[in-house]
């Protein structure tokens, strides 16, 4: 896969780094030139270039790359980079760095954004994904179908504990995609069991979340005490 990072600071750098020792072929784009450390990731094409410029990218031939990923610090230039991507070389994949969270809006399919990654927003998920228990965590935000990636760990007094996945009436728009449960990883089939402490991972429509949170964190009826008989009570003799 080929993969195009506008912006070659830290995050741009590590990135590159990441996916090179996965085996794909990374370009690097940026306008300074004290970004360009060669050295650093010496695998990885570098071009020193204006990624926001339309010669520019079609110096770095962005129609043969697969995704592109728009990682410098300023979120102007990640919007015209993930747009020029989208729109003018129809690369399939693009990914969007926000860096300041009131822009986050923007980064939708308007701007031709697949994925936008909030790192404050990321973190901050994170925390709360460490501590709660039966409240839905948004971690990752798709701008196409207005879809999210979430999380909840089943409470223990959640009524679906015990309960098979396919028995469960999940509401529209919503996909269970993993089960974490302990140090392992579940790929749910309809006759795996739901057990409390199970953190799950859905992809969600934004619009379901509440229904979601709300089947999921559904206490079970309490269990009624069972009225024994008594002979003395019912007039029988012993």
């Amino acid at each position: 896969m080929r993969v195009a990072i506008a912006g070659a600071g830290a995050v741009g750098r590590s990135i590159a780094a990441e996916l090179l020792e996965n085996g794909h072929e990374v370009l690097l784009i940026d306008k300074s030139p004290a970004a360009i450390a060669v050295e650093q990731v010496p695998q990885a094409e570098w071009l020193l270039a204006d990624a926001c410029e339309i010669t520019s990218l079609d110096e770095a031939a962005l129609q043969r790359c697969n995704v592109v990923i728009a990682a410098t610090g300023d979120d102007k230039v990640n919007l015209v980079v993930s747009l020029l991507g989208k729109t003018e070389y129809g690369v399939p994949r693009v990914v969007a760095r926000v860096n300041n969270p009131k822009n986050e809006w923007l980064f939708n399919e308007s701007w031709g954004v697949d994925v936008a990654v909030s790192t404050p927003r990321l973190m901050s998920a994170l925390v709360e994904e460490a501590v709660s228990v039966g409240d839905l965590v948004r971690l990752l935000r798709f701008s196409q179908g207005d879809a999210n990636l979430v999380e909840l760990t089943l409470p223990p007094e959640s009524a679906l504990a015990g309960t098979r996945v396919g028995d469960v009436r999940w509401p529209e728009d919503t996909s269970l995609v993993t089960i974490i449960r302990g140090s392992r990883v579940l790929t749910p089939t309809a006759e795996d069991s739901l057990e409390e402490g199970d953190e799950l991972l859905f992809v969600a429509a934004q619009a379901r979340e509440g229904q979601l949170e709300e089947l999921l964190s559904a206490r079970r009826e309490p269990e009624r005490p069972r009225r024994e008989d008594h002979p003395e009570e019912s007039g029988e003799e012993l």
